[in-house]
């Protein structure tokens, strides 16, 4: 286990001292149970520029989590004590952290099963640190809070379609005036779907522009599916016959214009 994050300076302290003010460096929670992987990774990712903690189980970092307060959690599957689904099961119930999944699993299904109980990423080993790094650098892109700018400028200061509305400047979403709390890349989603609402949007538009992937490196287009289910899980009334999020067959996938009226 490594924890060593410096305190950071207050803004006006450097002020008086002359000093420019640096960000502080996004703090990454890297949870694997193989050593050498551990070590390679936490040199690797300290070079890019984040400040990184490490644990060698679920249940260490469990109990780091709340000291380090990390942006990201990067999370082996197969672990002692506590595998990684645990892990993510357990942070969910009180956090949105996003989460890139390691999965020595060459089954699909294992991979989905991570994004369905609430990963945002994942990434099959062997990889490269540079490739996780490239992984993480979109995840949190997507993820931060700072992101308030669309391509055409200024994100709009809200978007409002039936009842529910979202707060781009804030990413906040609200439904009949309850927030809604949903994951860095459950919020892009529902906020692509909702900026192009009445229009078809495919799978792989939404796997290049939320997730940064490109036909060529990533055809796996379920990703997509597993985030609209969760996402529908948040937003619709009955997620099994959606009414906000639906399915165009052989595209992708729309948000109404209007919710569909149910008759009496």
């Amino acid at each position: 286990m490594t924890t060593s994050f410096p305190s950071i300076p207050s803004a006006q302290a450097n002020a008086d001292a002359g000093t420019t003010v640096e960000a502080p460096k996004p703090r990454i929670l890297l949870v694997d149970d193989d050593a050498n992987i551990r070590r390679v990774l936490e040199t690797r990712l300290t070079m890019f520029g984040y400040d990184v903690a490490t644990a060698s189980d679920g249940e260490e970092a469990l109990a780091l989590f709340q000291t380090v307060q990390p942006d990201l959690v990067v999370l082996d599957v197969m672990m002692p004590k506590m595998d990684g689904y645990g892990v993510i099961q357990a942070l969910r119930q009180h956090s949105e952290v996003p989460i890139v999944l390691l999965s020595a699993c060459a089954e699909v299904k294992d991979r989905i099963l991570g994004l369905e109980i609430g990963a945002d990423d994942y990434i099959t080993k062997p990889f490269s640190p540079k490739e996780l790094e490239a992984r993480i650098r979109c995840v949190l892109r997507r993820s931060g809070s700072a992101n308030a700018q669309t391509a055409g400028g200024l994100a709009p200061q809200e978007i409002k379609i039936g009842q529910l509305m979202i707060l781009p400047h804030k990413r906040q979403v609200f439904k009949g005036g309850e927030r809604v709390r949903l994951t860095g890349m459950e919020f892009d989603l529902l906020e692509m779907l909702m900026a192009h609402s009445g229009q078809p949007l495919t799978r792989q538009d939404m796997l290049s522009k939320i997730w940064g992937y490109t036909p060529e490196r990533h055809s796996d287009t379920r990703v997509v599916d597993v985030h609209i289910s969760r996402l529908r899980n948040k937003i619709e009334d009955d997620p099994e016959n959606p009414e906000l999020v639906i399915t165009a067959r052989g595209t992708g996938y729309l948000f109404q214009r209007l919710p569909v009226a149910v008759g009496s």
